[in-house]
Formats: structure tokens, sequence, C-alpha cells
């Protein structure tokens, strides 16, 4: 998996980017929030590991900011903190945090969180694949929306996507038509 590893404390970062590359990943490194706001920006990683506390934009704000995107693909984040409590996990789950990892971090816990991560990630994957799937009419090809009502196929897919409908007629039926005209 890609992820980005945000820690201040560049003997953390190191660690834990070390243990993670062992494990086979693709890891890209920030000294701070804002770092790795640009990398999650444009590495698009499936992980995201952050400490909480960092300099110019901590690990909830970067949090934040990551659960604000409309992208195609979840990204699973992993909080790094040495603060306990409810009520801090409770901000963080808040912010959109999916687990949390002690401080300093188990270099086993570290596989067996990301190995969670990867099943969820995986199941997300299945989930948006069918959601793709369109009840459709196969005689008047109209899709059944979840409250049970009809609506024709490019009124249910632009109110529901970005797609753009072009029409042409593909082989089959330009030849039916043309047959029909000349009947």
């Amino acid at each position: 998996m890609k992820i980005v590893v945000a820690d201040d404390d560049i003997i953390s970062l190191m660690t834990l980017t070390a243990r993670l590359k062992s494990l086979g990943h693709v890891v890209f490194e920030a000294e701070n929030g804002e770092i790795a706001w640009e990398l999650y920006r444009s590495k698009e990683p499936e992980v995201i590991i952050t400490d909480w506390m960092m300099p110019k934009m901590n690990g909830i704000e970067l949090c934040k900011k990551v659960r604000l995107q409309k992208n195609n693909r979840y990204t699973y984040i992993i909080m790094l903190t040495s603060n306990s409590g409810k009520e801090n996990f409770l901000v963080g789950m808040d912010s959109g945090v999916d687990d949390f990892l002690q401080k300093p971090s188990d270099s086993d816990i570290i596989g067996i969180k990301l190995f969670v991560a990867q099943r969820i990630l995986s199941l997300e994957s299945d989930v948006t694949r069918l959601e793709g799937l369109l009840p459709l009419c196969s005689y008047c090809k109209n899709v059944r929306n979840v409250d049970e009502s009809w609506e024709d196929v490019k009124s249910y897919v632009t109110m529901r996507s970005n797609a753009q409908f072009t029409s042409s007629y593909c082989p089959d039926c330009e030849q039916k038509l043309n047959t029909q005209a000349i009947v």
C-alpha cells in the first residue's frame, strides 16, 4: 500500500518508515501536517499514519481536510498519539480517524492495524463497485431508485455522477434503422 507517515519527531518518523518499508509498503514521509497534506494530494495514498501533535497543521486538522475531499477512493487514517482518554478518542473519531496507535508504537501492532486497514479498504472498494450496479428494467432500461420509483437512466446517472451523455447509434441499431427506413 502507499502510506503517508506524518510525525515531527524525526526518530519516530524514520523508525516507523523503516518498519513500514520492511512490510513491503511504499512510504512518503512528512515532518508536519502541511507536507502530509501535499503528499496526500499528490500521491493519493491508501493510508495516512499521522501524529496528533505537529507544527503547521496537526493530525486532527489534517484528518478533517482529508475527509472534506470528494475522492473516488477512501483513505484510511491511523492517528499516532500519546494522548489517552475517551475525550481524546472521541475528538479523533469525530474528525474522521479510523484507528489509533499509541506512542511509542509497537511494530507488531502496526502490521496488525495495516492488515485491518487493507481489509476495510478492500470491503469499501467492493461496496463501491456493487453500488455501481444499476437495477435496470429489462424492457425500457429505466433505473429503480431506493424508494422503488423508476427513473430514466440518463437522468439517474447525470444526477449521481459527473457523467455526460452523447448520442449516436451502435452499428446494429444503425443497420436496423436503415432497414426500417427502406421498408
